[in-house]
């Protein structure tokens, strides 16, 4: 069986797009998308704790961390559940995402459903920035684009 589940970003207008995510038994989840709006460069991709919408990107809370994990990369043991990796938008604005992750799940402690899935505005330094806000959040910067992760299926 694969559950799909769809998480269409938006922000202020300008940075859109859905992101279709797939899961078959237990196997790893797999996001495949596009979006546009970024300017080019690599940008930080986060599932954050809360699905929230009524401040906006803002209000999506910290990373999704259910296991209190210190920060790092998506293929390190110790690391933030939501922490997702890197995209890069094109000289064109337009974001591909193809991401494959075997520690997010649509059920279970590791559940992303009904969180919101958060692009910044910077490349996360991956924990390793030398102060306090490197570990919380990469020193990303502030979210540009989110949306809710939604099972439609």
């Amino acid at each position: 069986m694969v559950l799909k589940v769809l998480c269409m970003l938006k922000s202020d207008g300008q940075v859109q797009g859905p992101n279709h995510l797939e899961q078959k038994e237990n196997g790893p989840v797999v996001i495949t998308g596009c979006f546009v709006g970024l300017t080019e460069g690599q940008r930080r991709c986060y599932v954050h704790q809360f699905g929230d919408n009524s401040q906006g990107c803002t209000s999506a809370g910290p990373h999704f961390n259910p296991k209190s994990k210190k920060y790092g990369e998506p293929n390190d043991q110790e690391r933030h559940v939501g922490d997702l990796g890197n995209v890069t938008a094109g000289k064109d604005g337009v974001t591909n995402v193809s991401i494959e992750d075997i520690v997010i799940s649509f059920s279970g402690a590791h559940s992303i459903t009904g969180h919101r899935m958060v692009v910044h505005e910077k490349v996360d330094d991956l924990g390793r920035g030398r102060n306090e806000e490197s570990t919380k959040t990469g020193n990303a910067g502030s979210p540009l684009t989110c949306g809710v992760i939604r099972i439609t299926q």
